[in-house]
């Protein structure tokens, strides 16, 4: 498979650390979505319907978004980490560890969609570099998407 580039001058530093930054994103939603399933589980008190609910829609907007950013990535030549190791060695994102309240659970939750921003801002610079439009503009459309969640899960903890 060729990698797809928009212009003959993109090196192929700036293809490698596009890629690198793709990989670091689908590890980081394959880690977020066992660790959403983990509070989608174990959540309990008052909040439990409303945050049982939004996490089983936070892991399924991360299994979409893995799926998408892992296509993309084999679309421009890329390889998609694919194995368990592989993903917690580069993910932004840590394992869920112990039992942790409701309030807890939904801050751990908005401290890691800030991460996997920040992945995805080097993802927008990086696409930038290589000049690919397409990759660029999925991740733009990955910002819009998690900042309206953490405004969200922000409000639902009174900030």
């Amino acid at each position: 498979m060729s990698t797809i580039q928009t212009n003959p001058n993109t090196s192929v530093t700036n293809t490698a650390k596009l890629q690198a930054v793709l990989n670091r994103q689908i590890a980081g939603w394959s880690v977020l979505y066992t660790k959403l399933h983990n509070f989608h589980w174990y959540v309990k008190g008052p909040h439990f319907f409303t945050l049982h609910a939004k996490f089983e829609e936070l892991y399924n907007l991360a299994t979409a978004n893995m799926d998408e950013v892992a296509e993309r990535l084999l679309t421009i030549g890329g390889r998609p980490v694919a194995t368990i190791a592989e993903q917690l060695r580069l993910s932004p994102i840590a394992e869920a560890q112990g039992q942790l309240s409701a309030e807890e659970m939904v801050e751990h939750v908005v401290a890691d969609l800030n991460a996997m921003l920040d992945v995805i801002r080097q993802g927008i610079h990086e696409a930038g570099e290589a000049e690919d439009n397409a990759t660029e503009d999925m991740m733009i459309g990955f910002t819009a998407a998690l900042d309206k969640e953490i405004w969200m899960l922000n409000a639902f903890l009174g900030k």
